[in-house]
């Protein structure tokens, strides 16, 4: 209780009327160079805007959009449990409809609120922090899809979205601009598991597992390989590769422009490295029984809150223009957990029993430090902004149509 009275104190001084300022001249800021999204999604994005209800806040489209993304999760309890299947064929189906209409709802919350009248910094902190919260759940949905099971595999599929996730969050703080390549995740990374997904619908996840050669015939490149054979080095490739680079670029750049030195900011990159040394060290130990009891959901549902809030705490440090965030108590227990689950290696014994009570406990808390931390923050910012947060005020309602009507005339 001390440590969350102290939290609250500690967030409660930060968000002082001075601080929520900056929110007042908010102004929102991305570049997307994906050719999918500039000349066929968008299209659709702006007639699906069209669909929505002008009573519905923008921020209620985010929610909802995750909400199908929850609902799956809760499919893959009932239907695949262990995460390999074979599932119904319609349960694949639905993680793609689902994906699908997460993408959408998550790309039209900013055109409704424009639409609305009701774009705030809040927008993007509610927007992208549910965005963090989706890293590891929708990896869940993409593990299930291809019959990965609570394995290593399903591992690196929840870790690696959230390094991708980590510095975009990084870029966009260090240069006030959210930047998608050509090729994104957002958009082409999507569209690739919702693919997947069809697929494991149509012939089973089995596919997977075949060599590439049955499904595509050359063998000149991918050999005897099959897509699990080749799945973490895709993941790792794309991440390393395609994601990484572009963020410290752009970031070298705009701190070029500004006169000011880039390596002093590699500091930054430490809370990011001890959360993916903490889970490797955990997830992967030969003592530990996470994987091999098949509490992978559990387990993903503990470090979206974890890694929720430090992405969180990164967005609202840029949208307040304050020093960018290093520590939250949540990443605590769980460098903890990586040390309990490894000190066998010392000879102190750790049963699997209490490791799973261990990680219950660590649930418990993170969802009660990270939902009270949010709704702290979330209620100090309506309040100085004179918003809500999941409705439009009446009285913004009758502005909107105000400057319709003088517009008409």
């Amino acid at each position: 209780m001390n440590v969350i009275q102290r939290m609250v104190q500690e967030t409660q001084d930060s968000l002082s009327d001075d601080a929520l300022l900056p929110l007042k001249s908010y102004k929102y800021s991305a570049v997307d160079k994906s050719p999918i999204s500039n000349y066929i999604l968008r299209h659709y994005w702006t007639a699906f805007v069209e669909l929505l209800p002008m009573w519905i806040a923008p921020n209620m489209v985010t929610l909802l959009g995750f909400m199908w993304i929850v609902a799956n999760v809760f499919l893959i309890v009932l239907f695949v449990p262990d995460l390999t299947g074979p599932a119904p064929g319609w349960l694949y189906f639905s993680f793609a409809l689902g994906m699908w209409m997460y993408s959408t709802l998550d790309n039209v919350d900013g055109k409704q609120a424009r639409r609305t009248g009701t774009s705030s910094g809040l927008g993007e902190l509610f927007d992208h922090g549910i965005d963090s919260l989706n890293c590891t759940m929708a990896s869940l949905l993409e593990t299930a899809a291809m019959g990965w099971g609570s394995s290593t595999l399903g591992a690196w599929t929840a870790i690696v979205p959230c390094l991708a996730m980590y510095f975009s969050t990084w870029e966009t703080f260090h240069t006030h601009t959210l930047y998608l390549g050509y090729i994104n995740g957002p958009t082409e990374g999507l569209l690739i598991a919702i693919g997947f997904m069809i697929a494991s619908g149509i012939w089973g996840p089995g596919i997977w597992s075949q060599p590439i050669v049955n499904l595509i015939n050359i063998p000149q490149i991918f050999g005897e390989n099959s897509v699990k054979d080749l799945w973490v080095p895709f993941l790792l490739a794309g991440f390393f590769l395609g994601h990484l680079p572009g963020c410290v670029l752009n970031v070298a750049a705009a701190r070029k422009r500004q006169g000011l030195p880039f390596t002093p900011l590699l500091k930054e990159w430490m809370p990011m490295i001890v959360f993916t040394v903490s889970n490797i060290a955990w997830l992967f130990s030969s003592y530990s029984s996470i994987l091999k009891d098949n509490h992978l959901v559990l387990y993903c549902w503990v470090i979206s809150f974890v890694f929720g809030r430090m992405t969180t705490m990164i967005i609202l440090a840029h949208l307040l223009r304050q020093p960018f965030p290093f520590w939250t108590v949540l990443q605590v227990p769980l460098v903890g957990g990586a040390i309990l689950v490894n000190l066998p290696r010392i000879g102190i014994p750790v049963s699997a029993g209490f490791e799973l009570w261990y990680l219950r406990l660590f649930f418990l808390f993170a969802l009660v430090v990270y939902m009270h931390w949010a709704v702290l923050v979330i209620n100090r910012i309506t309040t100085f902004l004179g918003i809500n947060c999941l409705t439009i005020r009446k009285d913004r309602s009758a502005a909107r149509d105000r400057v319709y009507e003088t517009l008409a005339r």
